[in-house]
């Protein structure tokens, strides 16, 4: 069966609820998509944490080479990578418990669900994460 994104009250709640979000495949280049995302979901109030280990700061914050590397809790991990590297970054997101899996529009994998069955992680695939929140508030 294929996975099924929450429905917008779910979604709603994510957003309202979450204050963290590291993103996977941050670039900083301000014509990317992930840039200009994150440089939106940062002034929205959110804290963002870059994901990349070929960059050194993006959006004025420091960047971390792997998911594993950040302190503290992440309430949302925002992949831009394409839909292969997604287990992958699934197995990440059990290490280090973060709520939310979230992958970007044009995004998905079928094997992340499977992956994260054993955690109570919310699962959001195909989505971008700026234009739900817009249609949340």
């Amino acid at each position: 069966m294929a996975h099924r994104n929450p429905d917008q009250q779910k979604i709603k709640h994510i957003l309202d609820t979450s204050k963290r979000i590291a993103v996977v495949g941050l670039s900083d280049n301000p014509s990317r998509t992930s840039y200009q995302i994150s440089s939106q979901m940062q002034q929205a109030g959110y804290e963002i944490i870059p994901v990349n280990p070929v960059v050194d700061e993006v959006l004025g914050v420091k960047a971390v080479k792997r998911l594993q590397d950040i302190d503290g809790p992440v309430d949302i991990v925002n992949v831009f990578r394409r839909s292969e590297f997604l287990p992958e970054v699934a197995r990440d997101v059990l290490d280090i418990e973060a709520g939310t899996f979230w992958a970007q529009l044009g995004v998905s994998h079928d094997e992340v669900p499977a992956i994260l069955k054993e955690k109570n992680i919310n699962i959001v695939m195909d989505s971008c994460i700026k234009v739900e929140y817009q249609m949340t508030r």
